[in-house]
């Protein structure tokens, strides 16, 4: 009877480790590092690589590779434990907070980005704009208008991510 139980237990985690990892997929995780984070999570006791590898049936090192991008994405940490030699790891539990944080940094760095290279590219159509003959003046225009609308699309997203990320500090 407890091993049937244990079974059940261990299927339920399965399952709800798979469905949490599909809306963390969202946020723009790795099907992998999704399924670690959430398994961090669950766990809400610091785990070493081993402990991890061993959890989730995967290598250290794409432990090892999983951990690295979740710490660099703010939403895992490494924490000391006394008299411990292995790195331990931990999952923040203030869920929302951390994936709307890391996610609109996301959007706001790429629409910073995409909104500066369309702008640099709005320049280098400007200062050729001389050298077009006439019979493609008109796609110029049309092409430059069209950049102007994309840019402001990026203002947009970046004003609009801003005023979210306001909101969770």
């Amino acid at each position: 009877m407890v091993l049937r139980e244990h079974q059940s237990l261990e299927e339920m985690n399965t399952k709800v480790v798979h469905e949490f990892s599909k809306t963390l997929e969202m946020f723009g995780l790795t099907p992998a590092e999704a399924r670690l984070f959430v398994t961090l999570y669950i766990n809400s006791v610091p785990m070493t690589l081993d402990e991890m590898s061993e959890e989730l049936g995967k290598s250290k090192t794409s432990m090892s590779t999983g951990i690295r991008s979740l710490v660099d994405q703010g939403l895992v940490e490494r924490v000391w434990k006394k008299g411990f030699r292995k790195d331990l790891y931990t999952a923040d539990q203030d869920l929302y907070k951390k994936f709307m944080t890391s996610y609109i940094k996301k959007w706001l760095t790429s629409a910073q980005e995409r909104g500066n290279s369309l702008k640099d590219l709005e320049n280098q159509l400007q200062e050729d704009y001389k050298n077009y003959p006439g019979h493609t003046l008109k796609e110029a225009d049309h092409l430059m208008k069209k950049m102007e609308e994309m840019i402001q699309f990026y203002q947009l997203i970046s004003t609009t991510f801003e005023d979210l990320h306001l909101d969770h500090k």
